[in-house]
């Protein structure tokens, strides 16, 4: 078997994994620690999302070992994000989160953006406090790093100031606050409604547009000099090269 084939074989299971991990097994997850645990079980469920994003991350070294160096990166960017989120802790939801999960993403691959999102998620909350949101909160995170390392790897999120901007204010506005906004309404109230859902979203409006206020502004900061650090530290250590498609 070619080793052409073999990429194509690869690129087809990161691609399974990945959208099954995402859209059917996290949010059933999720479900079912609402539903049958009673949201009382919150860590169990978040370390399982930790495990669900390793898996698909695992994949990109299946035909050769992972280098420590490689994890190291990963680990950096996810101090980073939680060091970045600490920092700013005075001004609520004034967070440069999701300003580094982009950046991840669009510099590591999809994959590896996903596990950035899903541990900042997890770790930065022993400093703001573990609950029931926490689930949430990693899938809102995971799914931006992938989302925006899977558009960069086919050509669609470039790496300029402007394109990251533009995708970072999106994303965080109706990505990360559609989901935790779907959160609050699923974890705080009995029954769902059309009407309590838009009741929840125009109260989360002002919080979310901080945030997305936020995430522009970290991107137009950082976009440039931490995309040029990482590249430059991924050309002179050979390290995680998402060119390949997932």
């Amino acid at each position: 078997m070619s080793a052409e084939r073999l990429n194509r074989m690869g690129m087809n299971r990161r691609t399974l994994a990945s959208a099954a991990i995402l859209f059917l097994l996290i949010p059933a997850t999720i479900w079912f620690g609402m539903t049958v645990l009673n949201d009382r079980k919150y860590y169990f469920i978040s370390l399982l999302i930790i495990a669900y994003a390793l898996i698909p991350f695992a994949l990109i070294f299946e035909h050769r070992k992972p280098q420590a160096r490689e994890l190291v990166l990963i680990a950096v960017l996810a101090a980073i994000g939680v060091a970045g989120r600490a920092a700013f802790f005075m001004l609520p939801q004034f967070k440069p989160v999701v300003a580094v999960v982009i950046l991840s993403g669009v510099c590591l691959g999809a994959e590896a953006g996903f596990l950035v999102g899903t541990i900042i998620g997890f770790v930065s909350n022993f400093f703001f406090g573990q609950g029931p949101w926490t689930p949430w909160q990693m899938f809102g995170f995971g799914l931006i790093g992938y989302v925006s390392g899977f558009l960069a790897q086919r050509g669609v999120l470039k790496k300029t100031k402007l394109a990251l901007c533009l995708f970072g204010g999106f994303a965080t506005f109706f990505i990360y606050g559609g989901l935790i906004n779907l959160g609050s309404l699923l974890m705080f109230t009995a029954e769902f409604s059309w009407a309590a859902l838009g009741a929840t979203y125009l109260s989360g409006f002002w919080f979310d547009l901080i945030h997305t206020i936020a995430t522009v502004t970290f991107l137009f900061l950082l976009s440039e000099p931490l995309i040029g650090k990482i590249e430059r530290v991924k050309r002179k250590y050979g390290l995680l090269d998402p060119a390949s498609k997932p």
